[in-house]
């Protein structure tokens, strides 16, 4: 059983956890640093390549997203099976062998093919899974908010890195660096992240079947949804069009435009820091929620009426991307705030792969309106999008200021399901309850500032 100090949970990450979330943040990063270098040079580079038209640039840039959503639940669902090392080394595999495919293609339809496969290599839910099998309860959140780091910085670096490498070695040869990235991911995932000894079933980080009904029922999750499908779609719609921006009407060289991503993201994350914590401390989530959406929707606006002179392309990216890292940083909170806590792993796995579906949509709309109505459609697109993202967002409810929490029950205690909910309900601080007999747990939703720990311990079996 898990160790306990007498005065309550153990607040020290063990090495195992610590290890755990250096490796798996790793292999997170290693593949989504990949997946996300080739975004500010390859519509140039696509417009190299035979059979191009901007629509099929868009979808190489995206479909990516589509294999992902497609793939990533069944994935991690197969891994309770299966295992969860042979499904990351299995999509590492698959990974490495899209980036070779596109590595090697000299016509769009090879380089779609490519991309498709580095998103069929779809591992994110069982990253996860496997994260939950080795944590402890109480530093799961810890762990989860690591790999989640991982992603902000892999994506911010890939902006950057891109562009020196496109400079040195091609997109061509991005693509090998993106494969030799797939071989390091292998080898943290083989040699560096422990193996558990038994896998189970988390329904706080893990898709469950029959909770699926439920979450998309939930026109507050559904909101939330719809939030991350939109941010993505119009991220990478953008992408799409402004490498092309960037180096026609600012004329920024191909292999400079590093020199602009790096202080952009760098002061956008400086500003973004002390706005996530004040919207948590005050309690201002949705206030700061919606006026990030508003902003991110002015960046739009910015870009269709700006004169495209450089330093209006800085000013502007600055703005989306303060309001992006904002929206970044604040969606995966507001679902794990709203989420029932026993349904808070299949919530996140449906606003995942709303994201991946984003991904793939905003390339292929993107390239889609380029074609026809140029540079000014697709950031028109952009503002249409945000602005019914606003417009929904701003009847969603405020967040209960509540953290989950899973304790495991005395088998007495299990069996008696109402019961023991209807105790547990009963103890300060404890929101939400929901007794899983079969698993002996309990899954609570908790404010943190009330919570008597000492009665929760009461139900739980006897430290060893």
């Amino acid at each position: 059983m898990q160790q306990r100090k007498a005065s309550g949970f153990d607040d020290a990450m063990s090495p195992q956890e610590k290890r755990t979330a250096m490796s798996l943040a790793g292999i997170y990063s290693v593949r989504m640093l990949g997946l996300f270098m080739i975004l500010p040079v390859f519509t140039l580079y696509g417009a190299e390549l035979k059979g191009h038209t901007p629509f099929l640039i868009g979808l190489a840039i995206g479909i990516y997203g589509l294999t992902q959503a497609i793939l990533q639940i069944p994935f991690g669902m197969l891994s309770d099976r299966i295992g969860r090392k042979p499904i990351i080394l299995g999509g590492l595999v698959i990974f490495i062998i899209g980036s070779i495919v596109a590595a090697l293609s000299h016509s769009i339809y090879g380089v779609i093919f490519g991309r498709a496969l580095q998103g069929a290599g779809a591992i994110s839910s069982t990253v996860m899974a496997l994260a939950a099998d080795l944590t402890r309860d109480e530093h799961r959140t810890k762990v989860m908010g690591s790999i989640g780091l991982s992603i902000g910085i892999a994506f911010s670096v890939a902006l950057v890195a891109g562009p020196i490498l496109n400079r040195w070695i091609g997109v061509d040869g991005i693509f090998w660096v993106t494969a030799v990235l797939g071989l390091v991911g292998m080898a943290i995932a083989q040699w560096m992240v422990p193996t558990p000894r038994e896998h189970k079933l988390h329904r706080d980080t893990e898709v469950v079947a029959d909770a699926f009904g439920a979450v998309l029922r939930d026109t507050q999750l559904l909101r939330l949804d719809l939030g991350i499908f939109m941010m993505q779609f119009v991220l990478t719609a953008n992408f799409v069009i402004l490498p092309l921006v960037l180096t026609r009407l600012t004329g920024i060289e191909r292999g400079d435009s590093w020199e602009l991503y790096l202080p952009v993201m760098l002061i956008a994350f400086i500003i973004m820091v002390p706005l996530i914590i004040i919207s948590e401390k005050r309690r201002k989530m949705k206030s700061m929620f919606l006026g990030a959406i508003a902003v991110l929707g002015l960046s739009e606006i910015l870009y269709l009426f700006s004169d495209r002179s450089l330093a209006e392309m800085i000013a502007t990216l600055l703005i989306f991307f303060t309001a992006f890292n904002l929206l970044e940083a604040s969606l995966p909170s507001l679902v794990a705030k709203m989420a029932p806590a026993a349904r808070k792993g299949t919530a996140m796995g449906v606003y995942s792969t709303a994201q991946f579906l984003g991904i793939f949509a905003g390339g292929a709309a993107g390239g889609a309106v380029y074609g026809h109505w140029g540079f000014d459609g697709v950031f028109l697109l952009g503002a249409a999008g945000v602005a019914i993202w606003l417009l929904l967002a701003s009847s969603m409810k405020s967040p209960r200021y509540l953290s989950s929490y899973v304790l495991h029950l005395e088998e007495a205690a299990a069996r008696e399901e109402a019961g023991t909910a209807a105790a547990l309900a009963r103890v300060p601080g404890v929101a939400e309850v929901m007794v899983v007999a079969e698993e002996s747990v309990a899954y609570l939703k908790v404010d943190r500032n009330a919570l008597d720990e000492s009665r929760l311990r009461e139900f739980s079996p006897a430290s060893t």
